[in-house]
């Protein structure tokens, strides 16, 4: 029993962050990406007997994230159209794409965190179907065949879409870039202050 965890955890721990980000580009919710997540776990796992390594075992449990997902959404819109006065929970959350943190430089991942946020909000606004595609291709990694066999489309399929998502990413930052590339650069706070004092220093202004 004890093996059969540390087989779950490995498996589990290697796919994490592909699985979350394909059902999250699916769902748009933080919380329902996780609860999709887990909800493929369990089926994946309850069925492992029927892999039999036709695929990879990532395109595996891939492609049961995805149904999964789109189980989901279509389960949702139902409801919406049952109960059309119903509010939805909440806002969709933004994917949340790992970023390096510099204790030594709060500035610049100020900034850097600006420009993710930005980057995440505008690939959440993505039509579903070149969301998908993109967050395969483009953050994913994987390649347009891989892709296509993931999705079920042909090749040309996954350019058409990939081209157009990518055309769309860059209008909308383009037109949204502006105002945060005011704080790019920056040059303030405790690096300001450093210069500062080396320059008191040689000046022999220091304190």
């Amino acid at each position: 029993m004890l093996g059969e965890a540390d087989a779950v955890r490995q498996i589990i721990k290697a796919h994490n962050q592909r699985l979350y980000r394909l059902a999250r580009a699916v769902v748009r919710s933080n919380a329902d990406a996780e609860e999709v997540l887990q909800e493929a776990y369990l089926r994946a796992f309850a069925s492992l007997g029927s892999f039999h390594g036709e695929s990879s075992l990532s395109t595996w449990l891939s492609r049961i994230v995805l149904n999964e997902a789109l189980a989901r959404m279509r389960s949702q819109r139902r409801l919406k159209r049952t109960a059309p006065s119903a509010q939805a929970a909440g806002e969709a959350q933004i994917i949340a794409f790992p970023v390096p943190v510099s204790n030594d430089d709060p500035e610049r991942t100020m900034a850097q965190r600006q420009l993710l946020h930005l980057v995440e909000q505008v690939t959440d606004d993505l039509p579903q179907p070149f969301r998908v595609v993109f967050v395969a291709r483009v953050i994913e990694g994987l390649s347009v065949e891989e892709t296509a066999a993931l999705l079920d489309l042909p090749s040309a399929t996954v350019k058409t879409r990939l081209h157009r998502a990518r055309r769309l990413v860059r209008d909308r930052l383009e037109a949204q870039i502006g105002p945060v590339l005011l704080d790019a650069f920056p040059f303030a706070g405790t690096r300001c202050d450093r210069l500062t004092e080396a320059v008191l220093a040689k000046l022999g202004l220091e304190k």
